[in-house]
Parts: structure tokens; sequence; C-alpha cells
């Protein structure tokens, strides 16, 4: 198995485990693929959900330019709602599941397809 693949059930089990969810294991991989090199970086893949410059880039790299989404009021209380079920006290927010989770949120799959 690669690493990306073990990474993909890791982050499956995460989206199980802290948001009771089963994962689309489609959408999850294609969320990964997106991410490129940085899921294997410890300091990119994961997201800092106290770091309030953390959460705008989540908005603006991820929200705005890959999603393709208006800048809105309703983007940060998004972001934070995901923070905050993946658990505050949780130091390991996997950058992917975060994504995955706005991209649900947000049903937003589509940009995925192109």
């Amino acid at each position: 198995m690669s690493k990306r693949d073990e990474l993909i059930e890791k982050y499956a089990a995460d989206i199980k485990d802290k948001f009771g969810e089963v994962a689309d294991l489609d959408l999850l991989t294609k969320v990964t693929i997106g991410l490129g090199p940085a899921i294997y970086n410890l300091d990119a893949s994961k997201v800092s959900g106290g770091d309030q410059k953390e959460k705008d880039t989540v908005k603006n790299n991820y929200l705005i330019k890959k999603l393709g989404m208006t800048e809105s009021a309703d983007m940060m209380p998004a972001i934070d709602s995901v923070l905050e079920k993946y658990g505050s006290s949780n130091k390991n927010k996997h950058r992917a599941v975060v994504y995955y989770m706005l991209c649900k949120h947000f049903k937003k799959a589509a940009a995925y397809n192109k």
C-alpha cells in the first residue's frame, strides 16, 4: 500500500471517529491528491485551529481559490464549526480532513470533477 493510501485510510478513520460519518473515499482521495506533497509535510499537513492566519489561509486558498466560491459571511463560521467538531484539544487536525468536510458542507464536490 502506498504512503498516500495509508494517509487516506487514516483520514477516513478520523472522519468516522471525529465526525461520525463514513467518508466518501472517492472525494477524500481527490481532496488528498489536490493537496499534493503538502500531505507528507508534518507542518503543512495540519491545520492549526487556534491561528486566525491559518483559518484565513483555509478560506482564501481553499474555499475561494480551489472551490471557486465568492467570499461570504458564512465561510469563517463553517471553518470554525469543522475545527470545533474535529476537537479543540486535538492538535492533529489533518488538512485533508478539514478540506473534505468543508467541501461537503458547501456541497462543492463538483470542483473536483474538472
